[in-house]
């Protein structure tokens, strides 16, 4: 494949979303094409997935059960959208990926995080991004100041303390594929500092 794959991870309301703007902006401008999409929720199929995952409707959902409803939208998501764009050459900009399901699902949910990672590598066939850009903050600062929490979100500050460590450790097992920024630090600056880090790549 000769496109580029560019993930945006973090914990809940980090800033990911207006960074990929930002990064989308920076790209069109630069005249190259690209593809901005996210997980869950990427295709038809995921989107049907994403509310029934974040829903607090949905009620006391099984932990595995999750995990599986995850992996079915990355594994529909990267054979109708990704793979298909990388293909053509396209940047493809994803908000989430692989490392939010083993941070959430494997070190939020206390399930067992190779399993976790098996299970969600395996559906994405392999597919390892590029670059995955992580935007770091302490949940006390970020999704603890939210109204009107999803399932996700409501799952209490002790899960959101162990998903961030674990896109940590994540980001520290590989530091080459990874570019770790302090969240709320300057849009205009961070934004910046995404473009010179993805410039070389493309």
């Amino acid at each position: 494949m000769s496109g580029l794959f560019i993930v945006f991870e973090g914990g809940d309301r980090t800033g990911k979303s207006t960074q990929v703007k930002r990064l989308q902006r920076w790209l069109a401008e630069k005249g190259r094409a690209h593809l901005v999409t996210r997980q869950p929720g990427g295709t038809s199929l995921g989107a049907t997935l994403r509310h029934l995952v974040l829903d607090p409707a949905s009620g006391d959902v099984d932990h595995r059960a999750e995990a599986l409803m995850y992996a079915a939208d990355k594994a529909q998501h990267v054979y109708e959208v990704i793979r298909p764009a990388l293909e053509r050459g396209e940047v493809v900009v994803c908000d989430r990926y692989v490392d939010s399901m083993i941070a959430y699902q494997g070190a939020g949910r206390n399930l067992a995080l190779a399993e976790v990672g098996d299970i969600a590598w395996w559906a994405v066939g392999g597919l390892r991004p590029d670059l995955t850009i992580l935007l770091d903050a302490d949940p006390d600062e970020a999704v603890s100041v939210k109204q009107n929490k999803d399932r996700l979100e409501s799952a209490g500050l002790g899960f959101h303390r162990r998903v961030r460590q674990h896109f940590l450790d994540l980001a520290a097992q590989r530091p080459e594929e990874y570019f770790v920024m302090k969240a709320f630090s300057g849009r205009d600056g961070m934004a910046a500092q995404i473009a010179a880090r993805v410039a070389p790549l493309l």
